[in-house]
């Protein structure tokens, strides 16, 4: 209660200060947007964005060459303009000459530069190769040239140079691993520039109280507008971290807060019916927001384990896929927050998903047992336990699909482990069977696809699955530039992972927003992005 107080205040207090061109009288209502995220900030410097909380945040401070819409569309940011060369070997962007830093005193009077094409070969080079370990160097290992791959051509012209075509590349440009930094904030602040960061976005860095909060401030001097006004509309955005996510439904419940992403079993029937519909009495005060979300969620099986292992043989896994009832699990478990997998790995929402063109597995009991029998063990006799690794969080959906195994012979034992100690036996292949999931790192088939290319080590590849004819498809896919054409491969590859069933088709997951009323212009989008330079409040 305390510290809710103290942050409440302090919130109030930090906004009222005001800032370099802003509007401070007391007359004027602060359209201040507060959301909770569940994990907390732990770096603001965009060759760190790896986790959600991180993601988001950088997001409203920072910009790179080319953003998504929420259909998944690539479009300008600090680029206006791209041109790719036939050979799809060289990219050049033409830059706005309208995008300047926040202001610092970093720069000569405190005002911001304007950016340039060199900020972008800094900065994609410090992602690359730098000092820093960026977890994001491996968007440019081995798809950039090894030599000189980001160039300048003049202050707003910038190249970007192949080692081989790789058509989902502008793709990858969008995450915010690509976003622009300044060379004189980095070397002032060294280390430190994780919390001083100065970036383009709609919104500038306040203060940082770590696993706290997190304060931003309108950017008056963004460059993007909407029908002619000038981007964000809000005077500033607050960040709670609230590790408790019961304690974020309340906050949201009793009003203090905008917005809130996710579900738990502990509250989701007093915000969603079976059907997944917003609860009559929730819908005065909210609007639930449900959209596709590039995330499949799977059961893994190792490929290269003990030759016992029944797992190893094809029947038994395709007896798995087809002896569970998706349907009546994301009823029953997530109150239909998602879709049944039921065409392979790529998920909903993609533009080379096609339930027609990759048919995969549905609920069939006679035919999980036909395939058992098949496979030697008839009604499951002499078949072993089965050991599942799993998380505490996803323990009653393994239990709700080991209980409907049962139903056609099939024993299955549930072992809970600490997430990274799962992640650590996924790497090292001492997780025969596993609960995973999946997340496009990019807008494009091939970021899931990639999980089962046989020259992949683990990560990406856990099952260590290897198919010469799927890395045949997926070899072929990535120098093509034909998007009908690579969608084509995309979908023989999907089918290639239906037959051999490597994994159990769990879900396709989708996104779970619950917005306070009043707050209009934000934006479904596929991959889970928070954007609030167009919300209004």
């Amino acid at each position: 209660m305390y510290k809710t107080a103290f942050l409440f205040f302090f919130s109030i207090l930090f906004f009222a200060c005001g800032g370099e061109g802003e509007n401070n009288s007391s007359n004027v209502e602060r359209k201040v947007f507060h959301y909770i995220q569940h994990r907390s900030v732990t770096s603001l410097d965009p060759a760190f964005a790896k986790s959600q909380a991180n993601i988001w945040a950088i997001d409203h401070l920072y910009n790179g060459l080319v953003q998504l819409d929420d259909g998944l569309n690539i479009q300008p940011s600090i680029a206006k303009s791209w041109t790719i060369s036939e050979d799809g070997l060289t990219y050049t962007f033409n830059l706005r000459d309208d995008v300047f830093f926040h202001d610092n005193e970093v720069f000569p009077n405190k005002k911001g530069r304007k950016v340039v094409a060199e900020d972008f070969v800094f900065s994609f080079e410090r992602v690359w190769k730098g000092s820093i370990n960026s977890p994001g160097g491996w968007i440019f290992n081995g798809r950039v040239a090894e030599e000189n791959p980001f160039q300048v051509v003049d202050n707003q012209t910038f190249v970007v140079k192949l080692a081989k075509p790789f058509r989902p590349m502008l793709g990858i440009l969008t995450m915010q691993y690509c976003s622009v930094v300044p060379k004189e904030a980095v070397e002032k602040y060294g280390t430190d520039f994780r919390k001083n960061p100065v970036g383009t976005g709609p919104f500038k860095f306040k203060r940082w109280l770590e696993n706290q909060s997190l304060f931003l401030t309108k950017n008056i001097n963004y460059f993007e507008k909407e029908n002619g006004q000038a981007l964000p509309y809000l005077d500033g955005v607050r960040v709670s971290f609230v590790g408790d996510r019961k304690t974020a439904y309340l906050e949201l419940i009793a009003g203090k807060t905008d917005f809130m992403s996710g579900l738990e079993s502990s509250f989701v029937n007093e915000l969603l019916s079976s059907e997944g519909e917003l609860l009559s009495k929730q819908a005065e005060k909210l609007t639930f927001l449900k959209s596709p979300f590039l995330n499949s969620e799977y059961l893994g099986m190792r490929f290269n384990g003990e030759a016992n292992n029944p797992l190893t043989n094809k029947k038994i896994r395709q007896a798995l896929n087809y002896g569970f009832d998706r349907e009546k699990m994301l009823r029953t478990m997530r109150n239909k927050v998602g879709k049944p997998a039921n065409s392979g790995f790529t998920p909903i929402g993609l533009p080379s998903f096609s339930a027609d063109k990759a048919k995969g597995y549905n609920f069939n009991p006679d035919k999980a047992r036909q395939l058992l029998s098949e496979a030697g063990f008839p009604n499951g006799k002499n078949l072993p336990t089965i050991e599942l690794l799993s998380t505490k969080d996803y323990e009653d959906l393994c239990t709700f699909i080991a209980r409907q195994w049962e139903d056609i012979g099939v024993k299955v034992q549930i072992e809970l482990e600490e997430s990274a100690t799962l992640r650590e036996k996924m790497k090292n292949g001492q997780a025969p069977f596993f609960r995973g999931s999946w997340i496009a790192d990019y807008p494009d088939a091939e970021s899931f696809l990639t999980v089962f290319y046989g020259k992949n080590p683990a990560p990406p590849n856990y099952t260590q699955f290897k198919n010469a004819k799927f890395d045949a498809l997926y070899e072929k896919a990535l120098n093509e530039n034909d998007d009908v054409k690579r969608y084509d491969l995309y979908q023989q590859m999907d089918n290639i992972l239906i037959e051999e069933a490597p994994v159990v088709f769990l879900f396709y997951d989708e996104t779970a927003w619950f917005v306070k009323k009043g707050i209009t212009g934000l934006s479904k989008n596929a991959i889970n992005l928070l954007s609030l330079k167009r919300v209004k409040k």
